[in-house]
């Protein structure tokens, strides 16, 4: 039984271990390794080499269903489980393709885990330190030991598991690749047309209840929300053509306008423009009476209703596009033609011939 110096017994959880000469404590080492099932058991072994490779196999099909699920349970095309553009196909598009990529990567790391536990080697080496510059000697022997870790880890030996491995690696890209597919064609001239161009002569009505506005309901600093007349639920690209068609109407003093072209597309004062900011796209919806600004809330992208809608604050670089407007012979506003310029963020041929 171990005692301190004075021959007294230590105290539980109290180490006994006597002191070196010349003071300091003597180096324990390290603990006994345990040894694990594979280490002891062939069919231990097998069984981890097995259940690694399954895991791998597990991925490919994680990868497969991915694939299978982009192009079958689409939101807006077909679609297995629900009805195209309905919020059920979006959420079972949303469902299948994320667990599908989620089984992919997970299976990946879960068998190199696996593997790294139960088949590589996993005792522990002290080595001393020694001056950094090495001969060609102890290049070649650092070589060796790389060499000799790529044997331990029995790569050679067992061509199931690099076998799976390869074809899981390989197989995840396609994962990536699989869309871009679907990124042509290209959009042509869509960017540049909104349902205001496709159907001239539309009435500008109320967003919230579709009534047509006369120029008498616009008040002076008032702004309204629009769309145009036409576009219904029935239309075909519903949701598509009134995200592109969101517009905005206010009325300002024509003594304040310091854009004479710009007043020239409105109607005594009322002029409208789109709603999409020029920067990423959100709406913008907040109208300062005072000041004639029109800002967006998501990088606060400020436009000057008195100068063309110009920017005079935020990351945006363009003004917001103008709808010409006039009035018919009943009063109620109509926009006779398309936007000014093409709606939303810029893109690389903005300015090319529609």
């Amino acid at each position: 039984m171990n005692t301190n110096l004075d021959g007294t017994s230590p105290k539980k959880g109290v180490s006994a271990i006597a002191p070196k000469e010349g003071g300091g404590f003597p180096n324990p080492g390290l603990p006994p390794h345990p040894k694990r099932q594979s280490d002891l058991s062939k069919a231990a072994e097998k069984r981890a080499e097995k259940l690694v490779a399954a895991m791998f196999l597990l991925s490919i099909v994680g990868t497969a269903v991915f694939i299978a699920a982009y192009f079958v349970v689409t939101p807006t095309g077909p679609n297995l489980f629900a009805e195209s553009e309905t919020p059920q196909a979006v959420w079972w598009s949303n469902l299948i393709t994320g667990l599908g990529l989620a089984v992919a990567v997970f299976f990946i790391g879960a068998a190199a885990v696996h593997w790294a536990k139960t088949l590589m080697p996993d005792e522990e080496w002290v080595e001393e330190r020694h001056d950094i510059a090495s001969s060609p000697e102890d290049r070649d022997e650092a070589a060796a030991i790389l060499r000799d870790g790529i044997a331990e880890t029995g790569i050679a030996r067992r061509p199931l598991i690099v076998t799976t491995m390869v074809a899981a690696l390989a197989a995840l890209p396609i994962a990536v690749l699989a869309p871009l597919s679907t990124l042509g064609p290209l959009p042509g001239n869509k960017l540049h047309h909104t349902f205001w161009g496709h159907n001239p002569g539309q009435r500008l009505a109320r967003d919230h209840d579709g009534t047509p506005i006369k120029l008498s309901d616009v008040a002076m600093n008032s702004i309204f929300h629009v769309m145009p007349e036409g576009l219904t639920h029935e239309t075909e690209h519903f949701l598509e053509e009134r995200a592109k068609a969101a517009a905005v109407i206010v009325r300002i003093d024509p003594k304040l306008a310091k854009n004479e072209e710009s007043m020239a597309m409105g109607v005594d004062g009322v002029l409208a423009f789109s709603k999409i900011c020029t920067h990423v796209g959100c709406p913008v919806a907040l109208y300062e009476q005072q000041t004639h600004h029109m800002l967006c809330p998501c990088h606060q992208s400020t436009f000057d209703v008195t100068d063309g809608a110009k920017v005079i604050f935020g990351p945006a670089h363009r003004p917001l596009p103008q709808l010409p407007i006039e009035v018919d012979a009943e009063g109620y506003l109509v926009a006779p033609g398309d936007f000014t310029e093409p709606i939303g963020p810029s893109f690389w041929n903005i300015h090319k011939d529609k």
